[in-house]
């Protein structure tokens, strides 16, 4: 069996700090201060919750942060890891059903023990930023998990965000057309393939489970919920798993929140979960991501690369790799080819874009280093020409709404021959400049 902790003690990277650590900035000032530096997943043993008293629940978090961790754990390269992982994922294991584990705990006052953290200055209060929210289509009765931000206020009442395009908030619309309460369940801390399974993109409606199992290496555990029974299954090891309703075309005031993309998000009007039933295993890890850091960013790329890649299968099997680096948020993807044809390119590229979190596309050649910034860059920098063609498409786009997806298609290779040629003619021979590879760009414009 895989869980949190197995993976805890099977990883020597991760680093315990002993000494009392506050749930109000200072947990997250210490991962600010170590992202650029080792990234280690860090055990905080004794969190100071906001009334002073010392938490019996640790706060764990970075477990997601290094990207060679992550793929070590799930058993895949740490570089050319698309095609790789997407081959994983195409090989779904189903759940299995098991009844609730004898080490868990109903909480009556999760409050006074739950380490939520308050990370941003920004922040109404502490967020539960690790809780993967499982809904279900009162249709299909299929469930969806997606992780979802959840102000921990006072009270029974938790604001909730769930994204306005996510396939948990087309559930909750469901059951408001019914009438009804949405039931939900959101449990927090297990595997990091777990966590990261529950990520996967997937069509709707479609369950996560089974591609948590392929990332696992074994079929899921899961245990029926508490409040909803069979509706909806939770994974049996969660650490914590919180019950209730998302009552019926109710909203409040939820946010702002620091967001992935390193900055404030405004505050929103949003429904609310009405907490009814908590659970937590014997002596429960409380986890925890860090917004906008590495450690929220790597999990989400990784998918997001296997997720190109298949794209990019449909069009050429010319894609050699595809990398989504955490520096550059979700927008960013480096594709290595082998020389494809202009048409390919502008086909190649407007495909990409089509994936709503691409704004920025760029095609390099067989042999640079995707993960090596300063070679990407300097390739774009000396071998790329913004103006020599602009190809535009207009499609809807998940972070730019009504925006315009252009794609530099750049025939380098006929660019870079020119100028090797006119250096052959000044010098009277050949040029000992270095010929670099030739690069594609495609961007979303506003």
């Amino acid at each position: 069996m895989r869980d949190l902790r197995s993976w805890i003690d099977g990883t020597p990277e991760v680093v315990r700090v002993p000494e009392p650590v506050s749930v109000r900035h200072e947990a997250t000032a210490v991962q600010h201060a170590i992202e650029n530096l080792s990234r280690a997943p860090l055990l905080l043993e004794q969190p100071i919750l906001l009334d002073g008293r010392i938490s019996p629940m640790p706060v764990l978090t970075n477990v997601t942060a290094r990207r060679d961790l992550l793929t070590r754990v799930l058993g895949l390269p740490e570089r050319r890891t698309a095609a790789a992982l997407s081959a994983r994922l195409s090989r779904p294991i189903a759940p299995e059903r098991v009844g609730p584990p004898k080490d868990r705990t109903i909480v009556t006052n999760p409050s006074d023990v739950l380490p939520a953290l308050w990370q941003h200055d920004c922040d109404p209060g502490p967020y539960l930023t690790a809780a993967h929210a499982t809904t279900i289509d009162p249709e299909t009765l299929i469930d969806n998990t997606a992780v979802q931000r959840v102000w921990v206020k006072p009270g029974q009442e938790r604001p909730y965000f769930p994204y306005p395009s996510s396939h948990n908030w087309k559930n909750i619309e469901k059951w408001w057309a019914r009438g009804e309460d949405a039931p939900i369940a959101l449990w927090i801390g297990h595997h990091p393939a777990v966590l990261m399974g529950s990520q996967v993109k997937l069509g709707y409606p479609a369950s996560h489970w089974p591609s948590a199992g392929a990332l696992l290496g074994e079929p899921l555990r899961l245990m029926e919920t508490f409040l909803h029974g069979s509706r909806i299954s939770v994974p049996a090891e969660a650490e914590i798993v919180i019950e209730g309703f998302v009552p019926k075309d109710l909203r409040v005031d939820e946010g702002p929140f620091g967001e992935f993309t390193g900055y404030a998000g405004e505050g929103t009007k949003s429904p609310f979960i009405r907490v009814e039933h908590v659970s937590m295993r014997d002596n429960a890890v409380y986890h925890d991501f860090g917004s906008g850091l590495s450690d929220a960013l790597v999990p989400d790329n990784l998918l997001i690369e296997a997720k190109l890649h298949e794209i990019t299968a449909r069009v050429t099997p010319d894609v050699l790799d595809v990398h989504v680096p955490s520096y550059g948020r979700r927008f960013w993807a480096f594709v290595e080819t082998r020389p494809l044809s202009p048409e390919l390119v502008r086909t190649l590229l407007n495909e990409l874009l089509e994936f709503r979190r691409t704004k920025y596309v760029v095609l390099l050649d067989e042999g640079v280093d995707l993960h090596d910034a300063r070679a990407v860059i300097e390739t774009i920098g000396t071998r790329s020409q913004p103006g020599s063609g602009l190809h535009r498409s207009r499609r809807p786009c998940g972070l730019c709404f009504g925006s315009l997806a252009a794609a530099w298609d750049l025939d380098l290779r006929e660019a870079r021959n020119r100028r090797h040629l006119e250096r052959r003619t000044a010098s009277g021979g050949e040029s000992g400049a270095r010929r670099g590879p030739a690069v594609s760009v495609g961007a979303v414009r506003d």
